[in-house]
């Protein structure tokens, strides 16, 4: 996977006007009225790719929101953080817990104005258990289960469950019988 770094030093005017309107958007957001057709309106501006029946609970945190894609029946929950300059995918059914933290970016140790980036992907209908973070560059499988409190550094198969910081898979999901 290949990693894109960026100079946030050298930002152009045009990205600098967008960082301030989705920081300003998402305010917004956070201090609307959850469940009124003002605050889903806010919702589909901050993330123009969010699929039909998904839902996201304010507060939400993100930087970047356009590099996040939600599928559809998706659904996240209050006190969300999206560090998205390397891209979030979130795919169909997913359930993002409270307090998980999504980060596709970091500094480059040396040089702390560079930010270096790699998607996240969670897979569909996984499952992310309250105050997780999911750290740049993985993939959470289809069906997967990451364990509330946990940090994933490494991807994480389908159909498995993870837990711990490091997380670790402890557990294959047996096929619903």
């Amino acid at each position: 996977m290949e990693e894109i770094r960026i100079d946030v030093t050298k930002q152009t005017e045009e990205e600098l006007a967008l960082a301030r309107e989705h920081s300003q958007l998402i305010f917004k957001f956070n201090h609307t009225m959850p469940g009124t057709e003002e605050s889903t309106a806010v919702l589909l501006r901050i993330f123009p790719e969010i699929g039909e029946g998904s839902r996201v609970e304010p507060p939400l945190t993100a930087i970047r929101p356009h590099n996040v894609k939600i599928g559809k029946n998706v659904v996240v929950m209050p006190g969300c953080l999206m560090m998205s300059a390397g891209g979030i995918t979130i795919d169909d059914g997913a359930m993002i817990a409270a307090n998980v933290q999504l980060i596709s970016n970091n500094h480059d140790l040396y040089e702390r104005q560079i930010i270096t980036c790699k998607p996240v992907h969670i897979g569909k209908n996984a499952w992310i258990g309250a105050g997780a973070t999911i750290l740049p560059g993985v993939t959470v499988g289809d069906n997967a289960v990451v364990g509330a409190a946990s940090v994933v550094t490494k991807d994480v198969p389908a159909d498995t469950i993870a837990v711990g910081n490091p997380a670790k898979c402890i557990k294959k999901i047996p096929p619903k019988e």
